[in-house]
C-alpha cells in the first residue's frame, strides 16, 4: 500500500485520495464543447482574470476567482492558499462534487491552468481548461455579458489528492532520481534572471517552459501532434516534478503532460521557495 505524506496549506492535511467516478470535461476544453455543453445544469464556469477585466466583460454565468487573489497565498511566498479558504472559494462558485468546471483566462493559460491544478489537487477531477484565452472565438460563438451572476452556494468538501503535490523535501530527494521539469524561461533556468535573491535552478532541472504549451498569439493551446513533440524524450514510467517561479506555469506542464500520459506532480513552493533558502543546491 503506497504510504501518502504530509503536506502544508496552512495547516497539516492528510486525507486520501478521491477518485471521481465520472469525467465528463476534457482536460483541453474546444470551444465546440463548451458551445454544446454550455446548458448543462452542472457546468461551472471559472474566470481568473482580474475583477477590471471580468466586470467589463466575460461569459454568461461565468463566476470571477481571479488569480492572485484566490489562488495564491500573496504574504507566503506565493504557495498554496490555506484549505479553508479554498474551500470556501470553490463552495462560493457553486462548486460540488457533481459540478462540471470549465475555466478560462487571458491570453497567457498558466494562470487558468492553475485553477486546474488546484481543482485536483482538491479531489475534482472533472474540471478542463478552455483551449484559448477570453475573446479568442469568433464573435457570437459564446453568450458573453457584463451582468454578474451569483451562483448558490454550495458545500465542497476537499478529499486531498496528495499525490499531485510536492513539498521542498520531496523535490530535494528527488534531485538525480526522478526527473525535474523547471517551466520558467530559459533566462531564469540559466540563472541570468531571478524573483527569488538567489540564481539558476535546481539541480538535475530540465527546462520545459510553460509557455512552449500555447501560442501567445491566441491561438490558444498547441495540438496534440506539437505537444508530442516537445515532450518526445520524456519517458512514461518515471515520476515526474514540475516547478517554476510560483506555480502557474508548472500548472500547465502538469495539465499537458497528465493529458499525453505522464505521471506529473507540481512542487507549490517552486522557485520563489526554492530560490531563497540557502541550505538547499543551486546549479547555474
Amino acid at each position: 500500500m503506497r504510504k501518502f505524506k504530509l503536506f502544508f496549506f496552512g495547516i497539516v492535511v492528510s486525507f486520501g485520495v478521491f477518485l471521481h467516478a465520472d469525467i465528463k470535461v476534457p482536460s483541453i476544453v474546444p470551444i465546440t464543447w463548451l458551445q454544446a455543453h454550455y446548458n448543462d445544469k452542472n457546468l461551472v464556469i471559472i474566470d481568473v482574470r482580474k475583477e477590471s477585466a471580468f466586470k467589463k466583460l466575460h461569459l454568461k454565468d461565468a463566476v470571477n476567482m481571479p488569480t492572485f487573489k484566490d489562488l495564491f497565498d500573496t504574504l507566503n511566498q506565493y504557495k498554496l492558499p490555506s484549505l479553508n479558504q479554498l474551500r470556501e472559494e470553490f463552495s462560493n462558485a457553486g462548486i460540488d462534487e457533481s459540478s462540471e468546471v470549465v475555466v478560462y483566462g487571458n491570453n497567457e493559460l498558466i494562470w487558468a491552468a492553475r485553477l486546474y491544478w488546484i481543482s485536483q489537487v482538491l479531489g475534482h477531477n472533472d474540471v478542463g481548461l478552455l483551449t484559448v484565452g477570453f475573446g479568442n472565438w469568433k464573435k457570437g460563438t459564446l453568450p458573453v455579458s457584463t451582468k454578474i451572476y451569483h451562483p448558490k452556494k454550495t458545500n465542497f468538501i476537499p478529499q486531498v489528492d496528495n499525490t499531485k503535490l510536492e513539498t521542498k523535501l520531496s523535490t530535494y530527494m528527488a534531485i538525480d532520481k526522478d526527473i525535474i521539469l523547471d517551466g520558467r524561461p530559459s533566462e531564469y533556468y540559466k540563472g541570468f534572471k531571478s524573483h527569488a535573491k538567489r540564481y539558476g535552478h535546481i539541480p538535475s532541472a530540465l527546462n520545459y517552459p510553460g509557455s512552449q504549451n500555447y501560442d501567445l498569439n491566441g491561438s490558444g493551446i498547441k495540438s496534440i501532434k506539437q505537444l508530442k513533440k516537445l515532450y518526445a524524450k520524456l519517458p512514461k514510467d518515471r515520476k515526474i516534478i514540475l516547478y517554476c517561479e510560483d506555480g502557474a506555469d508548472a500548472a500547465l506542464n502538469y495539465l499537458v503532460l497528465q493529458e499525453l500520459g505522464y505521471k506529473a506532480s507540481v512542487y507549490d513552493g517552486s522557485w520563489l521557495e526554492w530560490g531563497n533558502d540557502f541550505h538547499l543546491p543551486v546549479e547555474r
